[in-house]
Parts: C-alpha cells; sequence; structure tokens
C-alpha cells in the first residue's frame, strides 16, 4: 500500500470512529413534567341521630380541600319543602352551645356548605356538634344532632 492509500484508509477509519462516537454518546433528554401537586383531602363523618320523636336522622360529610372544610348534610324523614336551620355549635349533643358556623339551611334533607376553616381548625375547637332545627318558625325544637370527633 502506498502513502495516499494509507491516509485515505486512516481518514475513512476516523469519520467511522468519530461518527460512531457522536452517535453512541448523543443520548435523548426527555425532560419529565412536574408531577402537578394534588389537593390534599381529609374527611370526616358526623352520624346526626334523631331528637324529639323527629324521626330525621342523617350524616353531616366534613370534607377538606386545601384548607376549607365543606359540610354535606343528608338527612332521612325531613319534612318535604322545609327550610330548616342548620349549625355547627359548641358543646355536645342535645344541650348545645352558641352558633360557632352557621350552615346553608337544608331542604328536603340536603345542603351543602364551605367553610374558610381546616379540620384541624374544627378539632382544636371541641367539643363541637352538627344541629338541625326544625323550621325556621320553630328553631327552638331540635331535630337532628351529631357531635364532631376526629
Amino acid at each position: 500500500m502506498n502513502k495516499n492509500q494509507l491516509l485515505g484508509l486512516a481518514a475513512v477509519a476516523a469519520i467511522v470512529i468519530l461518527t460512531a462516537f457522536l452517535f453512541t454518546n448523543r443520548q435523548a433528554t426527555v425532560e419529565e413534567p412536574a408531577p402537578v401537586p394534588q389537593p390534599t383531602v381529609k374527611m370526616a363523618l358526623v352520624n346526626l341521630t334523631e331528637l324529639n320523636e323527629s324521626g330525621e336522622a342523617g350524616t353531616a360529610t366534613l370534607k377538606e380541600v386545601n384548607g376549607k372544610v365543606t359540610v354535606t348534610l343528608s338527612l332521612t324523614g325531613a319534612a318535604e319543602g322545609v327550610t330548616q336551620p342548620a349549625h355547627i355549635h359548641k358543646g355536645e349533643c342535645p344541650g348545645v352551645g352558641a352558633v360557632v358556623y352557621p350552615l346553608t339551611f337544608p331542604v328536603d334533607g340536603q345542603s351543602v356548605t364551605t367553610l374558610d376553616v381546616s379540620l384541624d381548625e374544627l378539632s382544636a375547637q371541641l367539643p363541637l356538634a352538627v344541629n338541625v332545627h326544625k323550621s325556621a318558625a320553630q328553631s327552638a325544637t331540635y331535630v337532628s344532632c351529631g357531635e364532631l370527633s376526629f
């Protein structure tokens, strides 16, 4: 082999080696998207028991998302079409104290209220109870009550 052939062969070998080096070291970098933070959900269930032979009982579901508690009242036996005052009171059933948090008054036994308070903040205020009244006109008559516990 002459000198020119050796130089040509060396050049081809260098190109092949360089190309192989570039392709093996070239790694596709795929950026993983940052995980989307999921809201922390905490829940508590309060059993609402019948008072004063009302026939009304049910649940209050307290669900915290992003530091706010949504209270969902679901009562069976409620009078149809009657608006019933409901609150979270200081104290225990049946002799509850002052209203701490007013709730959306249930109609046909259903209501949803969002409170600007966390479950931890509610827990720090115990004892508390959810109380439902017979009607606005008969607010002194309690039909259902349940104590919060965490």
